[in-house]
């Protein structure tokens, strides 16, 4: 008999860490794998934040936190959210988190019952489904495709509603596409959810300074959006800060303070140094981070240049993160060096044997006929990698 829980047995195995993890077994075995399966920016954290760390250990901050955080970092949290987004939260409405997985592990958490149904536009986040599915919800995916950038539109939206319907959760810049949504797209999506007000949304944020469009919106900021909406962020990816396992929430208070409750009883506070750090962080001009930006804008541009050079790949332009979404269908049903190729696994895998290059298959973010590639890696890299995919697509 197998002892562990059916909740464990039912859970499926992260797929980018699993490539990550794939890849760094076959380089310490000797071969030369190129990692392009991993979202973590390539730059060190800024200096001027790594300060603010040694300056919390100088200053004993070396107790337990709060269980949802300091109260200055959560005050910095929502001049953050004032200057960036244009959202009104109070501190009672923050809760700071061991990264956004874990804000959005806890909203899932106490905002589900079982039989609640979440809408996932497709492609989402690995981890959305999982979380979903762990806490007793029903994942509801809505497809999109590579000729509407990835993106729901409000007819979608509104077929997918149900009696059962709870939240809708959606990210943008979109992890995996590198879509961005527009105020425009935003405010046709709110006018949908504004028909049905017990449906809450969860909007994760994390890539919105890493953004080529000009402008961000946060669907939060549309008129009568902000009492139905979790604006989940955090610093791990504009402040290359992936490591600090730190994420936070603006939420109505009633939501907020059952994040902090079932906190509490999991985790406790954030840890101490990597708070203090991120006062630094969240109360910095975003144009600190340019020189990462403009670093991602040109290696997007190369990356897409290139696939768009390789013969049966599909790809459009993402505006946002640091990920390319091609979709590599035309290649299913094909026999590649003596490989049969049935499905996206099926090509990651290949390209992972005979280019050496580790990519994740779309099937982990609800899109089957796409593969994933992170372009948060050096340009002779990302070169080198796309020269190797091309050799090993050639028909």
């Amino acid at each position: 008999m197998n002892p562990l829980s059916d909740r464990i047995n039912n859970l499926a195995t992260s797929q980018t860490l699993a490539m990550a993890a794939l890849a760094r077994e076959l380089k310490a075995q000797g071969k030369d794998i190129i990692s392009l399966s991993l979202g973590e920016p390539d730059f060190n954290t800024p200096d001027f934040i790594k300060e603010a760390a040694k300056q919390a250990i100088d200053d004993n901050y070396s107790t337990y936190s709060p269980v949802e955080g300091y109260g200055d970092l959560k005050e910095a949290i929502c001049r953050k959210f004032k200057r960036d987004n244009n959202l009104d939260y109070k501190p009672s409405q923050i809760v700071v988190s061991t990264g956004a997985k874990q804000s959005l592990y806890n909203i899932a958490q106490v905002m589900l019952n079982d039989g609640d149904e979440v809408i996932l536009p497709a492609p989402y986040w690995v981890s959305y489904f999982e979380i979903v599915k762990l806490s007793g919800g029903v994942p509801v995916e809505v497809p999109t495709s590579i000729d509407t950038d990835f993106k729901i539109t409000p007819a979608q939206l509104e077929a997918a509603i149900t009696p059962k319907t709870k939240m809708m959760w959606f990210s943008t810049p979109c992890n995996p596409s590198g879509s961005v949504y527009n105020r425009e797209e935003l405010t046709a999506l709110a006018a949908v959810l504004a028909k049905h007000p017990n449906i809450y949304v969860v909007a994760d944020e994390i890539y919105e300074h890493i953004n080529f469009s000009g402008t961000f919106c946060s669907i939060g900021s549309i008129p009568g959006m902000l009492e139905k909406t979790i604006t989940v962020n955090g610093v791990a990816k504009a402040f290359a800060m992936t490591g600090y396992r730190i994420g936070y929430i603006g939420a109505p208070e009633f939501i907020a303070k059952a994040c902090t409750k079932i906190q509490g009883q999991v985790t406790s506070g954030a840890n101490s140094i990597a708070q203090r750090a991120t006062i630094t962080a969240v109360d910095a001009d975003p144009s600190v981070l340019k020189h990462m930006v403009d670093a991602f804008h040109s290696r997007r541009d190369l990356v897409v240049g290139l696939l768009k050079e390789i013969p049966g790949v599909k790809i459009n332009v993402p505006e946002g993160a640091f990920y390319v979404f091609p979709d590599v269908s035309s290649f299913f049903g094909k026999t590649l060096k003596g490989t049969e190729i049935k499905n996206a696994m099926d090509l990651s895998m290949y390209l992972l044997a005979e280019a050496n290059v580790a990519t994740v298959t779309g099937d982990a973010f609800g899109n089957p006929d796409c593969i994933r590639f992170s372009y948060a890696t050096s340009d002779e890299i990302l070169k080198e990698a796309l020269k190797r995919i091309k050799a090993a697509l050639a028909l």
